[in-house]
């Protein structure tokens, strides 16, 4: 006759709706920046939270180019207007340029 205790099974219940491997969320906040553009762009980036790490990428250069684009857009908008002269520019004045 033995007196061992038979040790407790090492199995481990694991649910069946869990999968470590699965896409998780990070739950990164993105703060708006007030540009609608932009905001929409960084919005996007919460697409990768339901995607497999090899599609990441796909989002993160959808994002990068619509940054980029509204970034050169900022460069095509006109500019404020140039001020206008408060002096008088047809002739130097007379001493000017002379060495005395």
């Amino acid at each position: 006759m033995s007196d061992a205790v038979p040790e407790p099974s090492q199995e481990v219940a694991v649910d069946p709706e869990h999968d470590p491997a699965a896409p998780a969320p990070l739950h990164v906040v993105r703060t708006p920046t007030g540009d609608p553009e932009v905001d929409a762009r960084l919005e996007r980036l919460g697409d990768a939270d339901h995607l497999a790490t090899d599609g990441h990428m796909e989002v993160y250069e959808d994002v990068h180019r619509g940054l980029r684009d509204a970034l050169t857009a900022l460069d095509a908008r006109p500019g404020p207007p140039e001020p206008s002269p408060s002096y008088d520019q047809r002739a130097p004045s007379p001493s000017y340029g002379t060495r005395s």
